[in-house]
């Protein structure tokens, strides 16, 4: 996942750049709304979440959604503001953001929250994903790489599928855990690699090229086949 940061304290972006890279996600930072919306005009695509302070110089909050919501109705915003007045609140959501996180705030919480916008925003107008010579159907839960069909059990389909939805992106053994199995990171627990390896096992056969790379430290990383 690829985050924007939009925040003009330095000390609360430390504080989430930090963080979120130790989960394994991306982030890129805007420190006042012309420089967001300077980066959401070029590199909108690239981005799966927006983290946004309403107070910003340059260009408020407000218009820098309002922007955002012109181009894109399905990213997903999270409102990060000390304003805390109910009416603030309804206004932000009026405007198109998925949350409001009132500062200051729980980085679990936060991330939470994260996770529960980008899966929302996340449901399939397609019903199948396809990355390289692997594809897989969400609503029949069958993979395929070519023309091989791949058993997968229920907990391998939506380790696959998280994989699938954040190509190349690097995967925390933490964030499996919490999508794939809904438990908080236990740091004895070997279960996300037990599950990658289950896996790897089924979408790698001899002669083919792994696509489940390990990212020491750090977790696992999706690559296309080339």
């Amino acid at each position: 996942m690829n985050i924007l940061i939009v925040e003009d304290d330095k000390r609360i972006v430390s504080f989430l750049v930090k963080g979120l890279r130790a989960e394994g996600y991306g982030t890129v930072v805007a420190g006042d709304g012309i420089e967001a919306v300077r980066l959401l005009s070029r590199d909108l695509g690239t981005f799966d979440l927006v983290l946004l302070d309403l107070g910003l110089p340059g260009m408020s909050g407000e218009e820098v959604l309002a922007f955002l919501r012109g181009r894109s109705p399905r990213l997903p915003v999270i409102i990060l503001t000390a304003r805390s007045q109910v009416q603030d609140k309804v206004r932000g959501l009026n405007l198109g953001a998925n949350d409001y996180v009132t500062k200051p705030f729980s980085f679990d919480e936060l991330l939470a929250r994260a996770r529960s916008a980008v899966r929302t925003a996340a449901q399939p107008v397609a019903t199948e994903l396809v990355v390289g010579d692997i594809a897989y159907d969400l609503l029949t839960k069958v993979a395929r790489r070519g023309d091989r069909v791949i058993e997968l059990a229920p907990r391998e389909w939506a380790l696959l599928e998280l994989f699938m939805r954040h190509p190349t992106h690097v995967i925390s053994r933490t964030r499996i855990m919490s999508e794939v199995f809904e438990y908080d990171f236990d740091a004895g627990s070997n279960v996300a690699d037990v599950y990658v390896g289950y896996l790897r096992k089924k979408l790698n056969h001899p002669g083919e090229e792994p696509v489940i790379k390990t990212v020491r430290g750090a977790g696992y990383r999706f690559v296309a086949p080339s």
